[in-house]
């Protein structure tokens, strides 16, 4: 088991969304990185712990957790000429993205906001806190996210 943190912008899709969604589950898709797509073909598992990270708001931060339900697959929308995740250039036969799908597992009381986490002197191999990191998927050491958890359901 693993620890991740997914960047979401809670207005397009957010913690309670995610847990409004039939079977409070649903498909992380839309990554158009190489490194946060290799994380998702090659290493999120299932059963790992998913942060949902809520960015481009009033309150960045840490809102939930989910779990990762189904690994990595190939992700439709880079096949769908409609949709704004459209990449002509994937090939059915050799796909470029991948996704998962993860459940809702907790919101928690408060987002735990970037400031308090940047301020956690035990937090520093995150990629959130490292200057120059912009990844929308990154990995969680097992050490940080229990110190993640107990913060944030403090």
């Amino acid at each position: 088991m693993a620890y991740w943190l997914f960047k979401t912008e809670p207005d397009t899709f957010g913690i309670d969304d995610l847990k409004q969604r039939p079977n409070q589950t649903e498909h992380w898709d839309g990554v158009r990185n190489y490194q946060a797509r290799n994380f998702l073909r090659d290493d999120i598992k299932e059963g790992d712990w998913v942060f949902i990270y809520h960015s481009s708001c009033k309150l960045v931060g840490i809102a939930g957790l989910a779990q990762v339900v189904r690994e990595g697959y190939p992700d439709h929308t880079q096949f769908d000429s409609q949709s704004k995740y459209h990449d002509e250039k994937s090939d059915p036969d050799n796909p470029r993205w991948y996704m998962v799908d993860v459940k809702f597992s907790e919101r928690f009381n408060k987002v735990l906001p970037l400031k308090a986490i940047k301020e956690m002197p035990e937090i520093r191999e995150l990629g959130l806190v490292k200057k120059g990191h912009r990844l929308s998927i990154m990995p969680v050491t097992e050490e940080e996210a229990e110190l993640l958890l107990l913060r944030a359901r403090g």
